[in-house]
């Protein structure tokens, strides 16, 4: 499960990253707010995927919030509604398959 989730917070990391370009061009956002709001998420996505081998009920609880952030962030870059939900059913994903394998018959922690 710690894998899992940390990749889809490395990859959501860059997603953010990218749609600062996009929040200042498309959306006439001020480059200040837009890079300093996209900075501290795609950071806080990365310091919870790295806290995920240490600490994973952190990067749940933190992951979660996140997504709730990246959707909501759809009200400045409407595309970010169609990323946050794909970001939302892999994360949905990354939890109930590290789950199910980590309590397969047989698995050893």
């Amino acid at each position: 499960m710690r894998r899992l989730c940390a990749t889809v917070l490395i990859f959501e990391a860059i997603v953010i990253g990218l749609s600062i370009p996009v929040a200042v061009h498309i959306d006439h956002l001020a480059p200040h707010s837009a890079g300093l709001t996209g900075g501290i998420a795609a950071a806080a996505a990365v310091v919870l995927a790295a806290l995920a081998r240490r600490v994973l009920p952190v990067t749940l609880v933190g992951g979660t919030l996140l997504q709730i952030f990246v959707i909501a962030s759809g009200a400045v870059v409407p595309a970010m509604f169609f990323l946050g939900g794909i970001f939302v059913a892999l994360w949905g994903v990354a939890i109930w398959l590290g789950y199910r394998v980590e309590h397969a018959p047989g698995h050893q922690t």
